[in-house]
């Protein structure tokens, strides 16, 4: 069976390739322990792979022998736009990647769904230049989760779609909504995205998130990445646990392998150690 790479060398070739097709990831986290940077470099290396060959085998390599890239890369963002999304790559990621994968990555930026019913200036959200016809179109805007869904339903199919992110999506949802309702919306992408045979990345800021709530997402998913600070001696490092991941994580138990040390630099996200617990 094909896989769909992660964008991360090491984690693609221990995984055999990456994600099964129809997959659902939660890359779930402290704040700044590297969920984000994980989102960030998934999408700009797939999306480099076509844009800029040279520098995918500069900063990637080759593609492990069951890999393949989807056609296309999305990435939908409740409360950011693309020119924003670009310069949080640039915390991390060399200029050269950032420049030439967002311009193939597709954004969708649904801060004005998301932003409509709050008392959020219009201005702050829709940006300064607008024409009329622009006001018009803002005032028929959908619900974000329809939004999302009308979104999905079109691109999904075959893709990687990454998601900025769940805890939006739980603010957007209103305080009447029950946390069932959350976990039921998830519980019915991970069943779409199986015939939709892409991979769907979900960010989620773990903080946010009491641990009944956090193992209710778990089981929503496929997989689940949870990205969290070590402290050893007077320094801190990032680690990345695979809590869970359905057809996957056996092959990673039979290596005796849960557990990547991790680091960020100019080819964002990156593994830079493999524990093995036995």
């Amino acid at each position: 069976m094909e896989r769909l790479p992660f964008g991360i060398a090491r984690i693609d070739s221990i995984l055999r390739g990456g994600a099964p097709p129809g997959s659902t990831l939660l890359a779930a986290g402290e704040s700044g322990a590297g969920g984000r940077e994980f989102a960030h470099t998934a999408a700009a290396m797939n999306a480099l792979y076509d844009a800029d060959p040279d520098l995918f085998d500069l900063y990637y390599g080759d593609l492990p022998g069951k890999s393949a890239v989807p056609s296309e890369v999305h990435y939908v963002s409740f409360t950011a736009n693309s020119d924003e999304i670009a310069r949080e790559m640039e915390h991390t990621m060399a200029d050269e990647i950032v420049e030439a994968a967002t311009d193939a990555i597709q954004f969708r930026d649904l801060s004005p769904e998301y932003f409509q019913l709050s008392p959020i200036p219009r201005e702050w959200y829709m940006g300064e230049a607008q024409t009329i016809e622009d006001l018009g179109k803002a005032e028929a805007t959908d619900d974000v989760l329809g939004a999302l869904g009308d979104y999905l339903n079109e691109y999904a199919a075959g893709n990687l779609v990454v998601i900025d992110s769940v805890s939006d999506l739980v603010g957007a949802m209103g305080d009447e909504v029950e946390w069932n309702d959350i976990t039921t919306v998830i519980r019915g992408l991970t069943k779409a995205s199986h015939t939709w045979d892409g991979l769907i990345i979900l960010l989620v800021n773990s903080d946010t998130l009491t641990p009944t709530e956090m193992g209710h997402l778990m089981d929503a998913v496929e997989g689940t990445f949870e990205f969290t600070w070590e402290s050893g001696g007077s320094q801190r490092a990032r680690t990345m646990v695979v809590r869970q991941f359905r057809g996957v994580l056996s092959q990673l138990e039979a290596e005796n392998i849960v557990r990547f040390e991790t680091e960020i630099h100019e080819g964002g996200f990156d593994v830079s150690d493999v524990r093995k617990i036995r």
